[in-house]
């Protein structure tokens, strides 16, 4: 009978335990947001009008100071997309783009500062120049 008591403890607890069927792939951040890969979204993606002022990077987050007209700036929608291309030069060069679909139409200028993790786009060596659409000089990426 113990016997009996102990091969069925051992079964419930085998068939008890479960295995997680979803799969957690996000890298933790303290970036904001994560910089988009695709192509296809650097060339289709909202290009609302918006002001880049500053960008710099702070570890492996790109820091983005930008403004726009708008009520509040709570609705708008920003995505930074790499266009999925490395350019051959020294050092390497990708193109990127901030993304802004802004449904706002009040008449107020809002700024903001948002972070986005570059960690993805980072190619051999220890460099790349990020070239920023509607950003003269684009940035030095050193990780």
């Amino acid at each position: 009978m113990k016997d009996l008591f102990i091969v069925a403890f051992i079964c419930f607890t085998l068939f008890s335990c479960s295995k997680s069927t979803t799969s957690n792939n996000v890298t933790p951040t303290d970036c904001d947001l994560v910089t988009v890969v695709s192509a296809e979204e650097y060339t289709n993606a909202p290009s609302d009008y918006v002001k880049i002022n500053k960008v710099e990077i702070e570890g492996n987050c790109l820091l983005i100071n930008f403004s726009a007209s708008g009520c509040s700036g709570d609705s708008w929608e920003v995505k930074l997309i790499d266009q999925e291309v490395i350019l051959e030069s020294f050092p390497p060069q990708r193109n990127l783009r901030l993304s802004m679909k802004n449904p706002e139409s009040c008449e107020a200028y809002i700024t903001k500062e948002l972070s986005f993790d570059i960690s993805n786009l980072q190619v051999g060596g220890d460099q790349v120049q990020l070239n920023i659409q509607e950003y003269e000089g684009g940035i030095l990426y050193k990780y």
